[in-house]
């Protein structure tokens, strides 16, 4: 297809996007069948000796236009704030508050309110770049002008999805508080531009609406399942240095220094004759060189930047975070992005929080293969207990360093999510043949019954 091709159609579909979006914002639902009564009649009323339907169009565009004429000017000063809480999760209820204060002279009523979340439409390069899944699957036409893609990307980019909400009647200086309920569809910032304010007019077919500007975001966390406590086990390593990396995890009778408590500090740990003398809580701090250390390895290799499987696969390791007990040991996520990323938590390092946070905003990586997490493994091989590796495939490179980690003495779990038969893949362990009970695969759109194993 012609280059010119390619920019038409991409501005074809952000004009019609724009136009339906105004469309929804500026008519309601009765004035939305109207129009298209109005439209139809145009059309099939053009022979007006033949049809006697041209006179539904001369009834019907005068109330339009009227209606139109009504909501043209709207202008009401309102000031708002929106209260929003730290996190949302994926597929879990995000509910926050509105306050509104009418600074008008006037008292304010039949009012609507609906969020403005931050435009969905993908770019140029991303239409161009990015295929829909079975994309291959459809007719020449269809792969040609690319409509499917477009929608397909547009519900990608969808974080979540407001409806309107009536306002209370507003008196004069005062204010009102609304609730607003939604559910987060994608992991990642939830950005507001501001929110619309609309109001019918009498005839209640067209809407005014006023934008008020209002940029915030939050964060969503990835989508998690429940799955069966977990507590890894493991056999103590040495840490030189251990307490400046492990900042007292583990177990040693020689005594450092004394510092401020810290959120998951011992209560055993806390000095006493400090606490009484300076009335703060003083922790005791130990020289700590052997402890318990797992790594989470998240496989983020994928052509796509839009993969429903390794979106399975972090809200898998999401899950894990939230369940694996490191009360006395560390859990360190390891992954490759822009770069290699190693992120340790666990008591007074890292809360699961941050991990969880880290694990919103991790995407695939796109120019590099398996063989680049090697020698992020390789400086760790020696601290690590053990390691928890998510999959995106089961192909020779993954299991290649499967067997690289085995030859390293590690002790694994390995978990592999397909879109495919799970059971073909499990006749499959590969290096994993002599582990097989450490060996999980589970299938999108099934996850939570595949981890229910675990």
């Amino acid at each position: 297809m012609a280059p010119s091709m390619k920019h038409f159609f991409y501005k074809s579909y952000c004009t019609f996007y724009a136009l339906g979006h105004w469309r929804r914002r500026r008519f309601t639902s009765a004035g939305i069948l109207i129009l298209i009564v109005v439209f139809s009649a145009a059309g099939l009323g053009m022979d007006t000796g033949r049809s006697m339907i041209y006179q539904i169009f001369s009834f019907l565009l005068p109330l339009l236009i009227l209606a139109f004429l009504f909501s043209a000017f709207f202008r009401i000063p309102i000031n708002i704030e929106r209260k929003l809480p730290r996190h949302a999760v994926v597929g879990r209820p995000l509910t926050y508050s509105i306050r509104f204060q009418n600074t008008s002279g006037r008292k304010q009523k039949g009012l609507f309110i609906c969020e403005n979340p931050d435009d969905p439409l993908p770019s140029f390069q991303t239409f161009m770049e990015e295929k829909e899944p079975g994309e291959e699957k459809r007719n020449r036409w269809d792969r040609t002008v690319k409509f499917h893609r477009w929608m397909w990307l547009i519900s990608q980019n969808t974080r979540a999805r407001f409806r309107e909400i009536p306002v209370p009647e507003l008196l004069p200086d005062a204010e009102e508080k609304i609730i607003v309920q939604t559910i987060p569809l994608q992991r990642g910032f939830l950005r507001f531009s501001g929110v619309t304010i609309t109001r019918p007019d009498p005839l209640g077919l067209c809407k005014s609406f006023q934008v008020v500007p209002n940029r915030q975001k939050i964060l969503v966390l990835p989508k998690q399942y429940a799955i069966p406590d977990m507590e890894l086990k493991g056999t103590r390593k040495y840490h030189a240095g251990g307490i400046s990396m492990a900042s007292s995890v583990g177990n040693s009778d020689e005594f450092l220094s004394l510092r401020p408590y810290r959120p998951g500090d011992p209560m055993k740990q806390i000095h006493w004759k400090s606490w009484a003398k300076t009335n703060e809580l003083i922790i005791r701090e130990y020289q700590d060189e052997f402890f318990v250390r797992h790594g989470l390895i998240l496989d983020t290799f994928h052509k796509s930047r839009y993969c429903e499987v390794f979106e399975e696969a972090v809200s898998i390791a999401a899950s894990m975070v939230s369940k694996i007990r490191t009360g006395e040991s560390l859990l360190d996520l390891m992954f490759v992005g822009t770069e290699s990323f190693c992120f340790s938590s666990g008591r007074s390092m890292a809360g699961t929080g941050k991990i969880l946070e880290i694990l919103s905003c991790v995407q695939t990586c796109r120019d590099k293969e398996i063989e680049a997490l090697k020698p992020l493994v390789s400086q760790s091989a020696g601290l690590l207990s053990g390691c928890i590796c998510i999959l995106l495939s089961w192909d020779q490179d993954r299991k290649d360093f499967i067997h690289y980690l085995l030859s390293k003495g590690l002790p694994l779990m390995v978990i592999v999510v397909t879109m495919d038969d799970p059971e073909n893949l499990r006749h499959d362990p590969g290096p994993m043949t002599n582990r097989a009970r450490n060996f999980h695969v589970v299938q999108v759109g099934n996850i939570e019954k595949g981890l229910a194993s675990l």
